[in-house]
């Protein structure tokens, strides 16, 4: 899959479950955390599909931010949002990381 369309898809999960946690339990902070993790992956994605610079690094501090919120709360709450949370953070540091290592080596 392209790291263009793994960004957009990131952003679109990002941004809708933290829209979804707002609508369902009133939570401003999910919405404040989803919609930016959303947009940096977005941004992320569509500098990538136009060939500008720093897009594969917007994904990656995404994949960092995410990381670092989900993967503490996961391993404390063992719930299955969370987990979630930090599964696509792993997809994200894994994709958006080896990209840019592959980057830099070149």
């Amino acid at each position: 899959m392209a790291l263009d369309n793994i960004g957009l898809i990131l952003g679109a999960l990002t941004a809708g479950g933290g829209i979804t946690g707002y609508v369902r339990t009133g939570s401003v902070p999910s919405v404040a955390a989803g919609v930016s993790v959303g947009t940096l992956y977005i941004l992320g994605a569509l500098r990538i599909r136009n060939a500008q610079p720093y897009g594969v690094e917007l994904g990656l501090l995404a994949s960092i931010v995410l990381a670092g919120s989900s993967f503490p709360r996961a391993l404390k709450t063992q719930k299955p949002l969370p987990i979630g949370l930090s599964l696509l953070a792993a997809f994200g540091l894994w994709a958006f990381g080896s990209a840019w290592s592959q980057g830099r080596r070149s």
